[in-house]
């Protein structure tokens, strides 16, 4: 099986992304993992990356397009993948069909996660991450025991330069901009289901794995 995860920055797409993961079995394809390996090595692909994170701006379709399409190409997706965070723009979209066809695949489902601008700005500017494990961490909705520390490891907790206020808000006009000819493209099939993702976790969980077509188990 092949899904595409659809969801503005902050809607909660890696959070079900695991759900889908554990219920299906697929190999989780995460375009911001990507984009934050690409920026880490420091290479010249990894530094124009980082360029367009920095300014809140989307990496360009030529190279976000060969990044996934090397990664969907790997073994372990043969069996299955949900991609998270691509396609976001209509020639993303065309170019992936186009490569599946070519390996005489499709996409079966399309999720769209549906939050709006208000609420995903009030998620991603209270995010802070752990700089030793990476344990995600909310202001509000998951505050650490002790401000500025990791409870898992003890790690200083930072904030990334893309979930700054200001960043944050151009990521968002940005996204919404551009993806709206992408939601439209899809809804036109009977693959794309949208979901109200501004519900409790476990119950837009649920009526992802009944979209997708598994009886949720709790």
């Amino acid at each position: 099986m092949r899904v595409v995860l659809l969801g503005a920055p902050g809607a909660g797409k890696g959070t079900q992304a695991e759900t889908i993961v554990q219920a299906f079995g697929l190999v989780h394809v995460a375009s911001g993992d990507l984009f934050r390996e690409a920026a880490h090595k420091g290479n010249e692909l990894g530094n124009l990356v980082k360029s367009y994170m920095d300014r809140g701006a989307l990496v360009p379709d030529e190279i976000t397009i060969r990044m996934i399409l090397e990664r969907i190409a790997a073994p372990d997706c043969r069996q299955g993948f949900i991609l998270d965070g691509f396609p976001r723009t209509l020639e993303q979209a065309r170019a992936l069909d186009a490569a599946l066809v070519e390996r005489n695949m499709a996409i079966d489902k399309v999720v769209y996660i549906k939050v709006s601008s208000e609420e995903l700005q009030a998620r991603l500017g209270g995010r802070w991450i752990c700089r030793k494990c990476q344990a995600p961490y909310h202001v509000v909705n998951l505050p650490p025991r002790t401000a500025g520390k990791c409870d898992k490891c003890g790690g200083d907790l930072y904030q990334r330069d893309d979930d700054t206020a200001a960043t944050v808000k151009k990521r968002i006009e940005v996204y919404f901009r551009q993806t709206e000819p992408l939601v439209a493209y899809y809804r036109k099939s009977s693959m794309l289901a949208e979901i109200d993702g501004e519900r409790p976790i476990d119950a837009v969980g649920r009526d992802i794995l009944k979209a997708i077509g598994r009886r949720p188990t709790r």
